[in-house]
Formats: C-alpha cells, structure tokens, sequence
C-alpha cells in the first residue's frame, strides 16, 4: 500500500496528502432513510476499478467541517470513498425514489439511476447536508443504463456550480471528484468518474409527483411533513402547512430562476425531476452561459422546440409549480375542503408578481439603481428591446455599463451591431441615475460587486473538459480559479472575459447520461 497519494486543491495546487490524515470526520445523521422507509431502496456501493482522487474542495470541506482526522484512513481509501467503493462510517447508501415530467411528458417512475445518497452530513453548525456519490455505479432505477458517469460532465457540474456559488446563487456544490480507472461509453469512449454532490437535500418536484401517483395523499403528507420539518419550519404553524409549503417553495423558485435570467444563465433541462425543494439549483447537464443576449439561447441538444430557452425559464418554472399544487392539493384539501382548491389556483396565480418583483429587484442591483422607482420596469424593458438583434454580449454590457457614468460611453456602444440603438436608452438611464439616492461615488463598485466580469465561458469550458479528457488538468483548474471570483478584475485574464471567437461555431451541450 503506497503511503500517499498526489491529488489537487480547490484553487488547482499540488497536495500531498500523507498517510493516516485522509479520514474525514463525517457526522452521519440520516432523517431521510429513518424516517421515510417507504421512500427509496437501500443498495449498495459499486467499486470502482483504479479509484484516484482528481480533485478535492477544500473551502466546501471546512464549511461541512470535514477537517481530516489524524487518526484516520490512507490516501488510498480517501480516493476509494469518492469513486464509490469504500462506505464512510455512518452512511447508509440509498437510492431515491422520484417521478417527473420530462420536456412535459410524465414519467411515473425515475429514481437515482446513476446515483447513491450516501445519506446527511451535519456541519458544526447543525446544517444539515446530503452526501451523494454521482455516476457510482447501477440501482434498482437505472433502467438497463450503467449507471456511470464520464469525466466532462463530472467537471462540468464541480465548474459550474462553484461558479454560481460564488456568484451567489443558491446551488448545489462538488466536494470531490474521483476518476474510476474504467472506460464509460457513450457516443465514444470516455475516462470514467464519480462526482460527489452536496445538497440541502435531494427532494425534488418529481419526489411529491411520484408518491402522488403511486402512494397517494397519505405519503404525499409524510413527504410534506418532513420536508416542512427540515426545510421550512415556519410553515408548520400555518393554517394550511401543505398550502403554506407550496408558496414558501414558489418563491424561493421564483428568486432562484430570476438569478439565473439576470446572469444570463440557461439550465436547460428544468424538467420536474430536477427542480429541488429546497430552492438549489439542481444538475448541471447540458447548461451553458448565453454569450450574445437573445430570449430564445437554446444550447441542449435534446431541447428540439425550445421549452427551456433562456426567455422561457420563467414561464417553465411557474409551469413546473402547478405541478407540484396538483401533487400537493389531495393534502391540502384534507385540511381545507371547502377552499383548497381555490387557495391553491389563487397562490399559482400569484406567481407572475412574485418572479418579476424578485427579477426587476435584481435588474435594477445590475443597473446601479438603489432607490426603487415606478418607471424602473419600464426602463428595464425598453433595454432588452434596445438589445434584441443587437449581438450585444450580455455579461460584458452590464461591467461596461458601470464606467459610462465616469467616461464616454464608445465601450457600450461598440457592444451593438448598430450603435445607436443603445443611445436613447443611455440618456434615459443616466437621466434615472441623477434621481437615484445610491451616491454616483459608490455605484460602479455597487455595480461590480452583482454583474460578474468572468463567467464559465462555453469555449472556455470546452477547452479545459477537453483538455482534461486527455489528461492535461491545467486549463480546468485554470478555469476554475477564474470563476470562483468572478467580479474582481485581475491583470493578465483578458481572455477569460471576451465572448468565443467567430470560429467557435453554434454551441450544443449534452445531458451527459
């Protein structure tokens, strides 16, 4: 047995790790399989063939208290717990059990395929987190499929989501990814590998949806119960817990797609199954940044029509929330017959109001106003219909627009295929701007500090997974660096700033199942 192995820090430094530092000081507490028997099924770990620790994030690691213990395991049993082969004392792997509407066709039965929750880590703090082990290997509801995962959605998913995290976006993160020493095949062959996922949990609208269909409303309550209980406690005084739930749950889902459209993100597969309760963004397959501002960015190969184009995530997410009211409404009617129902359709239709108050908050942080004003809407809409056609990059316009108040404005207007049509918004917004209370002294670091300069960039991204299919880390942790402090303007990464070139070609992502 070797006595240590080589592997990677967050920021993409070198690190020895010796021997009998490696256990981890998990604190396994797990309420989901105690308390929901009927809710998943219990499996078992996959080993992986040559488990190596890629990498380890090291700042998630101190958040979930996850410092090493000196009297713990080797290097080598730290990789094999990430690849899925060694059980952390505490865990009991689970499989979940969900249901889900799939580019709006229902699937009554989906489940972790290519996934174990190992089960819920409690931080010094008391928060409470789901460990899951991702692409570990098949379960009961995998479906002939293997149950494996390839390395570029692995490092995709660890890329993306601490760049949102650091953004500020509510998100599932990565605290590890460990290569499995196995070929997974896919349309070619790819390097094996096994991403560990941290969550507030892994309840999703497909969780009520598929207990909904098959167990009906008495599991749908336990579901609810326990959800309230660990999610948001406050609804469990309410008149109507079940309806009170379904609201708390709309507008944190509101809040998060509202973050989403303001950095120009696009999830790409917001199907049920993939829309958490606890208001995280959940799975990372085929998203992508929009370079060029334009409503109808669609990015995923398999998103043929449209439906979760980066204009449609709004109108999709109020859609998948009248899912989860018509999974709810048997337990929300048990409590109030008479008015359920019309509880339930009046709050559904609430959620308009409730996502643009939470995006016209947002557009307006990203405008550098501070005092809230009656026109803002208006003023907000009329610069996307200035942008529309326009080729303007959406994450370059918003940092530029911050200088405009200090120096000409040629460096926004150079953004539009035809500058001019920019102009008339820009007397408008710094006619706005000298009603504004924000002091003009402090309003481009206001600015700066909620328009992000360095985002995960497609070609960028394609880049580093390319490189790293083969081998070649540098470029990824390159990457990572930069995204992981996206507003601070750094000397010498100009380039991880700028839109792809000419040459980069339409962009597609894949699923990566």
């Amino acid at each position: 047995m070797r006595e240590s192995i080589t592997t990677w820090d967050h920021n993409g430094r070198s690190a020895l790790l010796p021997e009998r530092t490696q256990l981890l000081r998990w604190n396994f507490d797990n309420s989901y399989a105690r308390d929901l028997v009927d809710f998943y099924a219990p499996w078992k770990l996959t080993p992986a063939k040559e488990p190596r620790l890629l990498l380890f994030n090291t700042s998630l690691a101190n958040r979930l208290g996850l410092a090493p213990d000196p009297n713990g395991e080797n290097g080598d049993t730290l990789a094999d717990v990430f690849a899925g082969g060694t059980l952390p004392q505490g865990a009991e792997p689970i499989a979940l059990a969900y249901a889900g509407h799939q580019f709006g066709h229902f699937s009554p039965q989906l489940g972790d395929g290519r996934a174990l929750l190992l089960g819920e880590h409690l931080a010094p703090d008391g928060a409470r987190f789901d460990i899951q082990l991702k692409g570990s290997g098949p379960t009961p509801f995998s479906r002939n499929g293997d149950g494996r995962s390839a390395i570029g959605p692995a490092l995709r998913e660890y890329l993306v989501s601490e760049a949102m995290a650091a953004m500020g976006v509510p998100t599932t993160r990565a605290l590890a990814v460990a290569t499995t020493g196995e070929k997974v095949f896919r349309q070619k062959t790819h390097p094996g590998a096994v991403m560990t996922r941290v969550a507030a949990s892994h309840i999703r609208v497909g969780t009520f949806q598929y207990f909904a269909a098959h167990m009906g409303t008495d599991h749908v309550r336990r579901l609810a119960d326990y959800t309230i209980a660990r999610h948001y406690p406050d609804a469990a005084g309410a008149e109507n817990p079940y309806l009170a739930l379904l609201e708390r749950v709309m507008d944190r889902q509101a809040s998060l797609v509202a973050q989403w459209v303001n950095l120009g993100f696009i999830h790409g597969v917001m199907n049920t199954d993939n829309v958490a309760i606890s208001g995280e963004t959940l799975d990372y397959g085929p998203c992508a940044f929009m370079d060029r501002y334009a409503p109808e960015t669609v990015f995923s190969s398999i998103d043929e029509h449209g439906r979760y184009a980066y204009g449609q995530q709004p109108l999709i997410c109020r859609w998948n929330m009248v899912q989860l009211g018509q999974a709810l409404i048997g337990a929300i009617m048990q409590i109030d017959e008479a008015g359920g129902l019309d509880a339930t359709n009046a709050l559904l239709e609430s959620f308009p109001d409730r996502y643009a108050a939470h995006w016209l908050s947002g557009m307006q942080e990203k405008l550098g106003l501070g005092s809230p004003e009656a026109n803002d809407l208006d003023l907000v809409n009329r610069l996307f219909s200035a942008m529309e056609g326009q080729q303007v990059d959406f994450t370059l316009f918003f940092r530029e627009l911050a200088k405009v108040p200090d120096k000409d404005p040629e460096s926004i207007r150079a953004l539009f295929v035809n500058p001019q049509a920019i102009d008339p918004w820009l007397t408008d917004w710094q006619a706005r701007l000298e009603k504004d209370t924000l002091p003009a002294g402090e309003r481009r670091a206001a600015m700066d500090a909620v328009n992000p300069l360095y985002i995960p960039r497609n070609h960028k991204v394609e880049e580093a997974l390319a490189a790293a299919e083969v081998g070649d880390m540098a470029p990824f942790h390159a990457l990572l660096d930069v995204v992981t402090q996206p507003f601070t303007e750094r000397e010498g990464l100009e380039s991880y700033s700028q839109p792809a070139p000419d040459d980069f070609g339409p962009y597609v992502t894949f699923c990566g199942t």
